[in-house]
């Protein structure tokens, strides 16, 4: 048990570490643009089929769950501010960062620790390339920018599911519908939402960088950093999501 504690707060500090390193060297110049862009469609693109998926699946299962026990109380009405609160102020976030850990975190520490063991990191060190700006930087960089606009997209198509539940039960015009969501949307639930979606980012791009540039041994190390990547960018997710939903509570 005390084991298991010092090595947590020893990867809380690595990682620290390994993050004060990203702020010292992104203000160097000779940013890497291109890997960048590449990477922003690694992270973005390539993330929508699963994203438009679960997206439209939180929307239409969350609107078919709640509508019995709305109907009791005669607040039927009420299922398009529900759903859209709930989809944009917590549900989306966090399980779009979820489903982004999965995907991405281990992605990048199962090709950094590739990389790593296979000695690719060290060849660029011997090339006089910077690894730490073309590899961390680039990726924590595009996943911090591309989440918020997944999460946004996840916002909509869940509002479409949303929609489709309701029109599964009891018809009603889209034009109202949506009325009826933009309508119970105000600032305070939007803003807090969408800046903890940049800290979901950068920590989901951050832990898997670090658990691959870290990895060593032979192939069964890139496994494990592919492992410990998820878990702990999970983890992550729901300490922040902790944090935000209390300075919201807070602020707003």
């Amino acid at each position: 048990m005390e084991s298991d504690l010092k090595n947590s707060f020893l990867l809380i500090g690595n990682i620290a570490s390994f993050s004060i390193r990203f702020f010292r060297e992104i203000f160097k110049p000779g940013f890497e643009f291109r890997e960048f862009i590449r990477q922003c469609f690694v992270v973005g693109y390539k993330s929508l089929p699963l994203v438009t998926i679960t997206g439209f699946i939180m929307g239409l299962v969350l609107t078919i769950q709640s509508r019995p026990a709305m109907s009791k109380f005669g607040a039927e009405s009420w299922i398009p501010s529900m759903v859209s609160l709930s989809l944009i102020r917590e549900i989306a976030p966090v399980i779009t960062a979820l489903i982004c850990a999965g995907r991405i975190s281990s992605g990048m520490g199962a090709e950094l620790g590739s990389m790593k063991v296979t000695e690719q990191i060290d060849a660029m060190e011997v090339a006089a390339i910077n690894p730490y700006r073309y590899l961390v930087i680039t990726r924590t960089m595009a996943t911090t920018f591309m989440i918020p606009i997944l999460v946004f997209y996840a916002d909509l198509i869940g509002i479409m599911g949303g929609f489709v539940g309701i029109s599964m039960h009891s018809g009603g015009s889209i034009q109202h519908y949506f009325s009826a969501v933009f309508d119970s949307l105000e600032y305070e639930d939007v803003l807090p939402a969408t800046i903890k979606t940049f800290f979901f980012g950068f920590f989901i791009g951050i832990i898997g960088c670090y658990e691959g540039f870290n990895a060593f041994g032979g192939t069964e190390s890139v496994g494990k950093a592919a492992n410990s990547a998820v878990v702990s960018a999970s983890l992550s997710i729901f300490i922040i999501d902790m944090i935000a939903v209390q300075l919201t509570d807070l602020f707003f």
